[in-house]
């Protein structure tokens, strides 16, 4: 148990049997009145987002998650095989923990997963990534300063918009938050 007056953002939560994570929270001390905090939640294995108000010092349920590097090997239909490098214990996901996370992953990538008791409730991904594109169209001679951009299929399917100056063939560097092309890699 955790008090809500020691609440931090990114701590996970257990309330009414799902998990919560603290996005943002506020305490508040109005004139009158008994203080309270505020807080919007994120669903763990849902992703619904919640904003709840709790007493000050109320306890509530903290979710003692673990962290472990896996490694991604294949997907198999809507499910994703990860394998425990030091155990090479295979493992299967499904999709909705994992967010967009698929569309920045490729095979042989280290994954670092989230777990609560034994099952996958999300994946924690770098910043970054650089990732190889694969199919967009040529760039246009003489339009390398107009600021102007065009959509990108990158090596894991997802689609990003890049410079006009891009070519197939370039490694690149995405923002794995925003979906944001960063550089050439």
């Amino acid at each position: 148990m955790v008090s809500t007056n020691k609440l931090k953002n990114g701590m996970t939560l257990k309330i009414d049997g799902d998990l919560w994570r603290v996005e943002e929270f506020q305490h508040i001390k109005p004139g009158k009145g008994q203080a309270f905090v505020r807080t919007k939640l994120k669903g763990g294995r849902h992703g619904k987002t919640l904003e709840r108000n709790f007493r000050a010092d109320e306890d509530v349920e903290q979710a003692i998650l673990e962290r472990r590097n896996l490694q991604f090997l294949y997907r198999e239909d809507d499910q994703y095989v990860f394998m425990d490098t030091e155990t090479f214990e295979q493992i299967l996901v499904p999709a909705e923990p994992l967010d967009d996370a698929p569309k920045w992953i490729k095979e042989g990538d280290t994954v670092e997963l989230v777990f609560h008791q034994d099952e996958v409730i999300g994946a924690n991904l770098p910043a970054s990534v650089e990732l190889e594109i694969t199919e967009t169209e040529p760039g246009l001679q003489g339009d390398r300063v107009s600021g102007g951009s065009k959509p990108a299929t990158l090596e894991t399917g997802a689609t990003v918009q890049v410079p006009l100056f891009i070519n197939e063939g370039e490694r690149i560097k995405v923002d794995t938050r925003s979906g944001d092309y960063l550089s050439r890699a």
